[in-house]
């Protein structure tokens, strides 16, 4: 859209002077010295009022200019997205947006905030096993040739029974390697290296006993003590109206206690008993009703036979 047109000098003097007729509109001796002063006051406000506009608009522009400008320069400096291998650590790994000073995400970003991770190795993933990323170079069908789709095909049922062999149980050794701070880079499983049937990576979520430990101890010393806590608990209850413990009070709350407790029991016994009765009854009623309808059958036959 092409930028609106300013209004001419000719255009604004003739709007000035519109303004002063209105607010001077029924005035009578325009030109005495009194009036010709306030004619001179609201020329005076017009003209700041303008001058004002004209600074505020040059200001914007000036800035949505500097905005511009940096929204280009970061185009321009703004690194690609960050990737690193399955089987590296990205804390490890020094997030390239905090290393430009455009990184927004703090302690969820994913990769380390820390420059001194720089001059570190990086470490290997605990949750990737890295043999799969080996099967999985390997078994890429991009970099096959005819003679090495033939040879998988003909190979594919010997590989498919080699395999039944695998497990989804996580090697013993490879835990005891992580939570002894041995497992690297040049870490060797004693169970065969790489043949070993057992993963090689933690499951998500698994916590080490190392971890679990300072976890613990964290949690001991952020849990308050029984006296801290009763005594927290007496703060809380401070200019409230509630009647004072003493040992007379004390003494009367225990015996009602323990005498609502001694009702309670007798009448869950009574319940009990009741209970007993009403089914005692029922059997009584229907050993009656059992022995009438045998006598009933006995003289029935009786009957019949006469």
């Amino acid at each position: 859209m092409p930028p609106k047109q300013q209004p001419s000098k000719k255009a604004e003097q003739k709007r000035r002077e519109k303004v002063i007729e209105d607010k001077t509109f029924g005035m009578k001796n325009k030109k005495g010295a009194q009036n010709q002063k306030y004619v001179q006051q609201i020329q005076n406000q017009l003209r700041n009022s303008n001058a004002r506009a004209e600074q505020a608009k040059a200001a914007e522009a000036k800035k949505k200019k500097e905005m511009d400008e940096l929204r280009d320069l970061n185009k321009l400096l703004r690194p690609v997205e960050q990737k690193v291998q399955r089987d590296v650590d990205p804390k490890s790994v020094v997030c390239a947006f905090f290393k430009s000073g455009m990184c927004h995400k703090g302690a969820k970003c994913k990769f380390s905030h820390d420059l001194a991770v720089e001059q570190k190795t990086q470490k290997k993933n605990l949750y990737v096993d890295s043999r799969d990323l080996k099967k999985e170079e390997e078994d890429n069908m991009e970099n096959w040739d005819e003679n090495k789709l033939n040879e998988v095909v003909n190979k594919k049922h010997g590989e498919a029974n080699k395999k039944l062999n695998q497990t989804t149980i996580v090697c013993k050794y490879f835990i005891q390697a992580v939570e002894e701070s041995k497992y690297g880079w040049f870490w060797e499983c004693p169970n065969g290296g790489d043949k070993c049937i057992y993963r090689h990576c933690l499951p998500e979520g698994y916590v080490l006993k190392k971890d679990k430990k300072k976890m613990e101890e964290q949690d001991k010393e952020n849990q308050i003590s029984l006296e801290e806590l009763i005594e927290k608990e007496r703060a809380a209850l401070q200019g409230k109206n509630l009647t004072k413990i003493t040992l007379q009070s004390f003494v009367a709350w225990k015996k009602r206690k323990l005498r609502e407790k001694k009702e309670k029991e007798a009448e869950e016994e009574k319940a009990k008993k009741d209970k007993i009765k009403a089914g005692k009854a029922v059997c009584c009623y229907l050993r009656n009703i059992c022995i009438i309808s045998l006598l009933v059958s006995e003289c029935q036959k009786i009957y019949q036979i006469y």
